[in-house]
């Protein structure tokens, strides 16, 4: 067997016996460079230069942690006060809450199992109360407008997208907030749908004299996406000290302003940022390792010369890409897809003249419905465990959610002005 199979075998392997994906990654590396006669400190100079060499990297802990001290505060109770101000009235009222809440948490967090197990939880028991939503539909819809999160800058995947592509992370935030806003549009009339097919109640009417009581409490937290947007693309900040000024405004909204964020629960946030952004380090460690070895084989050059066998046009090339990707969404998770994946199918993208941040929006995209997609879907099992109903039931409840978003997908695929219509406004030129 070729070292770079023994290689694959390794990683395989492992991760079946239960190591971390990352750590079977780097092990792999090491036995190619070991079997390929070739130094095997390779591997960790691999890593070391990606990781300290790359300055956008520095933007995932700080939007981990903003997202954990939104959590740990008040701000996301107040925003779901407000967001039932907009559209609790409404038959299935409470699921548009679900939908909008998650439009204005993406504007904050970049990360989808931090919009899930933050304001999930909360939107859960609210559903639930008085038995006006099965739990199975309630943790659906959650996991559904969860997937939003990422898409809507800012977005811990599309940093890491940045990474291995080259492309504006700036142009890359604004690529995905139309998108994003379609996905909550599908959603809300599949919610509507479903509200009108089982009876859904309509939400009590909020007293009109509570209107401006309700906005003021809100209006902090809401002030974040702008201040971030505003700031990036002001020219006033990159997106990596946009992703600084999220914690630090997070912490000072929480425990300045609100009063709501003792320091025993401080500590306890900054611990699980820490606990993720290890988690996730250590995977972006493994991808560096393992592209080393996929550059050194001429892994995309050969699968560039495979698919111009076929001669695909671009728009054949992007409906296999989303063949494959939904597909692998299933199986693996999707940092892992992002990491390994996709920078073998970037050459041949460039190669037939796809926007790289058209394709950028269009992966991050199929990443993020992998994470609702059984029989992986780790946004179902989160969600399973907080409504305490069974998998199988939110799974069955969750698919005309998907189907919603995988035909917005196909829209934001053979249609790249969805995309490039806000970048280009403000000034792309791709």
């Amino acid at each position: 067997m070729s070292p770079l199979g023994l290689a694959i075998l390794a990683i395989v392997a492992l991760s079946v016996m239960g190591l971390p994906i990352g750590v079977a990654m780097i092990t792999g590396s090491v036995i190619y460079l070991a079997m390929s006669g070739q130094d095997m400190s390779l591997a960790a100079e691999q890593v070391l230069n990606g990781l300290n060499g790359s300055y956008v990297l520095l933007a995932v802990p700080l939007f981990i942690v903003s997202a954990g001290l939104m959590n740990a505060g008040t701000m996301t109770d107040r925003l779901l006060r407000f967001c039932n101000l907009l559209v609790g009235r409404f038959r299935g009222g409470l699921g548009h809450v679900n939908v909008v809440q998650s439009v204005i948490f993406a504007g904050m967090s970049g990360s989808a199992i931090a919009d899930a197990a933050g304001s999930g939880k909360l939107v859960i028991d609210m559903m639930r109360r008085g038995g006006a939503y099965p739990a199975s539909y309630a943790a659906a819809i959650t996991a559904a407008t969860a997937v939003i999160g990422p898409i809507i800058p800012p977005s811990i995947p599309m940093v890491l997208y940045a990474l291995i592509s080259d492309a504006s992370i700036g142009y890359l935030f604004l690529g995905g907030v139309v998108p994003g806003l379609l996905m909550a549009l599908a959603q809300m009339g599949i919610n509507a749908w479903m509200a009108r097919r089982h009876g859904f109640p309509i939400a009590e009417r909020v007293p009109l004299r509570e209107v401006p009581r309700l906005t003021w409490d809100a209006l902090p937290a809401l002030l974040m996406p702008v201040i971030l947007l505003g700031g990036i693309y002001g020219g006033v900040m990159t997106p990596t000290e946009a992703a600084a000024v999220a914690a630090a405004y997070a912490l000072a909204v929480a425990a300045l302003l609100y009063r709501s964020l003792p320091a025993r629960e401080a500590y306890r946030t900054i611990l699980d940022s820490a606990r993720a952004t290890a988690s996730i380090g250590m995977l972006i460690a493994g991808a560096l390792a393992l592209n080393y070895v996929v550059a050194s084989e001429n892994v995309p050059a050969t699968v560039r010369g495979i698919l111009a066998g076929y001669d695909l046009e671009p728009w054949q090339f992007l409906l296999a890409v989303n063949l494959i990707l939904l597909v692998l969404g299933c199986l693996l998770e999707g940092s892992t897809i992002l990491l390994v994946i996709v920078p073998v199918l970037i050459p041949t993208a460039q190669a037939l003249g796809i926007d790289m941040v058209h394709f950028g929006v269009v992966v991050v995209v199929n990443i993020m419905i992998g994470l609702v997609t059984p029989p992986y879907g780790l946004l179902l099992f989160i969600v399973a465990k907080l409504a305490d109903c069974p998998l199988g039931a939110v799974v069955r409840d969750a698919l005309p959610f998907i189907a919603a978003m995988i035909a917005a997908l196909g829209l934001i695929t053979f249609v790249p002005e969805l995309v490039l219509w806000l970048p280009r406004l403000l000034g792309y030129q791709g």
